[in-house]
């Protein structure tokens, strides 16, 4: 492979991993981005991406792609988590990235980035959060030279895309911002293209090899660092 980051990612196809596409594109120390799904992304085009459909279900659908990859992102999921059945969340939200994870891991994949979610616990009494938590201490325990966790809370799109409940969202939340001050800023919205170019430019930063951790949490105000930084 070429010289440059090798980017291997699934989630493509979805809001924020459309988002990370473009803003990957974008950055001319991105040699390759390899794209796995069951489905083709469809957004901008590049010489530089190179996709598979894949069963993601399944890492040995695309285990032989990943060898010769620097970085791994992670961006599956649920886009409306209380209209699933739990099992099937847990599948899709947790299963499958720490399944992905760990083939990169063992494919010798050196920094993985997953976009996870504010208040992520594996001690939580919510469902929700606690398997979030459970899925970042997997990956934890892989034992990636550099693992990057990001934790927005709400994430606003630039239009409704799920009924009356999130066009609610959308209208109030940014007025709750000015609110949101001290230990409760982690929980200020993001709009989604700043968090897809969050995700992207965070492959470029040392700020966590500066630290000497193999592990950061990346939440309201680091977004904004990494995007203005």
């Amino acid at each position: 492979m070429a010289n440059g980051s090798q980017v291997v990612m699934i989630g493509a196809t979805g809001a924020v991993g459309g988002e990370v596409v473009k803003a990957l594109i974008g950055m001319d120390s991105v040699a390759g981005i390899t794209l796995l799904g069951r489905k083709r992304y469809e957004g901008p085009g590049d010489a530089r991406i190179s996709q598979h459909v894949v069963d993601v279900s399944d890492p040995e659908s695309y285990r032989h792609i990943l060898p010769g990859h620097s970085h791994a992102i992670c961006t599956l999921g649920i886009g409306q988590p209380t209209k699933e059945e739990r099992a099937q969340f847990l599948r899709i939200d947790r299963d499958l990235p720490l399944a992905f994870g760990r083939a990169c891991r063992e494919a010798g994949v050196g920094h993985f980035e997953l976009l996870s979610s504010v208040g992520a616990d594996a001690a939580s009494k919510s469902f929700y959060l606690r398997s979030k938590g459970e899925l970042e201490n997997g990956l934890s325990a892989l034992g990636f030279a550099r693992l990057s966790l990001f934790h927005p809370s709400m994430i606003l799109t630039p239009s409704n895309r799920y009924g009356v409940s999130q066009a609610v969202t959308l209208a109030v939340w940014p007025l709750l911002t000015p609110l949101l001050a001290g230990p409760m800023r982690k929980l200020r919205g993001v709009k989604l293209a700043r968090l897809g170019q969050a995700i992207a430019l965070n492959l470029e930063s040392t700020a966590l090899a500066r630290t000497g951790a193999a592990s950061e949490i990346l939440e309201w105000d680091a977004f904004n660092r990494i995007i203005e930084g």
